[in-house]
């Protein structure tokens, strides 16, 4: 409390009683994939095509992450991060035609100032574990001056080759051209004017041998170097879905080239079984986010029902699982590809969240972009996936490409519908962030009438927004938080428990109209 001191009139800033709370974002996706170039490992936020392609190239033919990114964005996504996985940092990786020669690789000496700022590269292989050389600078024998060197090289603790040189500038031109001559192991050049040679603190320069050259591919191919751990990863190391722990503003995860790498047989079903199952366990674990599934390709409906019940056996109120693949066009070769339908199931649900509400399905909403379909659903066949959680994509004469199911993977009734569990999601991140005021507060009644003010009045925002069932506000939700929920024990423990119930809207999935004939004139009708 302030201290009145003198007389005078005293105006003051006083906290209101009310700390309202502000719903979170639905919409942030991740995706995890193969690309050309950009940062490995990485999650790189980018909120528009052109960015993904300024960080990860353009298309790529045999992958599928920029094709579900552009389908993300095309769908109404509006912000994604994106993990490239496989390949190397600068991009000479997975995705990198293959040449068919190599020449021998060329090592500077660098801090290490044996060779001073000569370079010298290996021309053939040792004997040794590895095939290494060393090369080294020795003094000459009988001299201590540092004018003459003997440029000795290794094979192991075998010298195979050794040359006098001299460390003046003006017999820098002999390391270059009598060493390239008579040496059948390395070779010399000289990177900067002026190079002089220096002796070593007992420090040698290891060449590794030439690469050997790889088979000849096809035009147009590509190389991949991926393996299901990959798109795991680890998040100690931020590598894969690992990386993905530390931003908690993603809502939905896909890894739709976890698909290319099983068409391309890097990876078997046992494998993609595993990555998807890695891939639910993250969503699970971070308990405010949806893994967005690809089904394998090629699959008819009851081969993709045996897949779900049989082989994958997935059941999670955090994942689904939509079918079959979608026809897009393809920009870089104009003509039509077949690509998985997570990426633009993601935008779908971005567009959804934006026009309608979390609350609302995300179904019988078009698929914009797709021209087609892999192969078409009949009902019947719908008839036997929508009860197991699969998600069906169908074409409807006169009104396109839809998405024509809104179910999770989860066994238990409650969380069978995906907006129900997405809009938990909102909910119980919506509140945890709003009530971060309330850590250390006096635990007292004040403190549990204004958490009841302030949650009641986020619900009932959200009840007249309808996203919550019932006539009036007290049927659509209550929160209790009194001595009830807070007994002295309780306080004891520095606890405040708040129970909240709320009556969210399910989706009207089945609609019944029951027409029945009747004798007209027969009877009056009652109001």
């Amino acid at each position: 409390m302030p201290n009145y001191l003198s007389p005078g009139v005293y105006v003051e800033e006083v906290a209101s009683g009310s700390r309202p709370i502000e719903g979170v974002g639905t919409s942030v996706a991740a995706f995890v994939g193969l690309a050309p170039v950009g940062p490995l490992n990485e999650p790189t936020l980018v909120t528009n095509w052109s960015q993904y392609v300024a960080e990860f190239g353009e298309f790529t033919d045999g992958y599928y992450l920029a094709h579900s990114v552009y389908g993300f964005f095309n769908n109404g996504g509006t912000a994604a991060y994106v993990v490239r996985v496989g390949g190397s940092d600068n991009g000479a990786g997975q995705a990198a035609p293959q040449s068919s020669t190599a020449a021998p690789q060329a090592i500077t000496a660098g801090e290490a100032v044996a060779l001073g700022t000569f370079k010298v590269s290996a021309i053939a292989a040792g004997s040794g574990a590895g095939g290494a050389l060393t090369v080294e600078v020795q003094d000459a024998e009988g001299e201590g001056n540092g004018d003459r060197f003997k440029l000795v090289v290794k094979d192991g603790d075998t010298v195979v080759e050794n040359f006098d040189v001299s460390a003046k500038k003006s017999a820098r031109n002999y390391v270059v051209t009598q060493v390239k001559q008579r040496s059948k192991t390395i070779s010399v050049e000289e990177a900067t004017a002026g190079a002089q040679l220096a002796k070593p603190d007992a420090q040698a320069i290891t060449l590794a041998p030439p690469a050997a050259a790889p088979a000849p591919t096809a035009p147009g191919t590509t190389v991949a170097r991926i393996e299901s751990g990959q798109f795991i990863g680890d998040s100690a190391d931020r590598t894969g879905f690992g990386g993905l722990e530390a931003f908690d503003e993603i809502n939905m995860v896909a890894a739709p080239d976890l698909m290319a790498a099983y068409q391309q047989g890097l990876i078997d079903l046992e494998q993609v079984k595993a990555v998807q199952l890695g891939l639910v366990s993250h969503c699970e674990l971070m308990g405010d986010r949806m893994a967005v599934l690809d089904p394998p390709p090629g699959l008819n409906a009851r081969d993709i029902r045996k897949w779900r019940m049989e082989v994958a056996g997935y059941d999670s109120r955090y994942a689904a699982l939509y079918y079959p693949w979608i026809k897009i066009f393809d920009p870089s070769s104009g003509q039509t590809k077949v690509v998985p339908p997570s990426g633009h199931m993601a935008g779908i649900w971005a567009r959804n969240d934006s026009e309608r509400g979390v609350h609302k399905a995300p179904a019988n909403e078009i698929v914009r972009g797709a021209v087609d379909l892999e192969l078409q659903i009949t009902r019947g066949e719908q008839d036997l996936l929508n009860p197991v959680g699969v998600n069906c994509i169908r074409a409807f004469p006169g009104r396109g490409i839809r998405v024509w199911g809104a179910r999770t993977l989860a066994s238990d009734p409650a969380w069978r519908y995906l907006n129900v569990r997405r809009y938990f999601n909102y909910l119980e991140e919506s509140i945890l962030i709003g009530t971060q005021w309330v850590v250390f507060e006096p635990n007292d009644q004040a403190l549990w009438a204004r958490i009841r003010r302030n949650i009641s009045a986020f619900l009932v925002n959200e009840w007249r927004n309808g996203a919550l069932f019932g006539q009036r506000a007290e049927d659509a939700f209550y929160v209790k938080c009194d001595a009830e929920t807070n007994p002295p024990e309780s306080v004891d423990l520095g606890r405040v428990v708040c129970e909240i119930g709320i009556a969210p809207v399910k989706p009207a999935e089945f609609v019944v109209f029951r027409l029945a004939q009747f004798s007209g004139g027969g009877g009056e009708l009652e109001e």
